[in-house]
């Protein structure tokens, strides 16, 4: 949130045709993200990964399309932006892995869990993009 290029990720998902059903701008506490990322708790990194995320606001957004896990992820690039190619928003954004600038659910059953913490089911809005017809046989 901080770098202010929020409205640069959202374009890109946009323009790949994914459609995005909710949106929050809000606090990321500690305690939240020890549940969001429960299963890197015994990793080393872990501690530093909470206060660097619990440093200030963040964005959490819903996409949906077609594959939009698996190739969310491919758009977001290697977890490690050295390892990332040019074009991917790590590869274009960021620099040191500890200051990752975002996250992408490894699976469908992830992307549900992460979900459910920030969202009710209420919050996510059904709608067809008027580009839906142009992206989706």
């Amino acid at each position: 949130m901080q770098c202010g290029l929020v409205g640069k990720i959202i374009k890109r998902f946009e323009q790949k045709g994914f459609r995005l059903v909710a949106m929050k701008f809000l606090p990321a506490s500690e305690e939240h993200l020890k549940q969001h990322y429960i299963d890197l708790k015994d990793r080393p990194f872990f501690p530093g990964l909470v206060k660097y995320m619990n440093s200030g606001p963040v964005v959490a957004m819903v996409w949906e399309g077609l594959n939009v896990v698996k190739t969310g992820r491919v758009m977001l690039g290697e977890t490690n932006p050295a390892d990332s190619k040019p074009g991917t928003i790590r590869g274009d954004f960021c620099i040191q892995v500890g200051r990752n600038i975002i996250h992408g659910s490894d699976s469908v059953k992830s992307a549900e869990k992460e979900i459910s913490l920030r969202f009710k089911p209420e919050e996510l809005v059904d709608y067809k993009s008027c580009a839906h017809d142009w992206v989706y046989e």
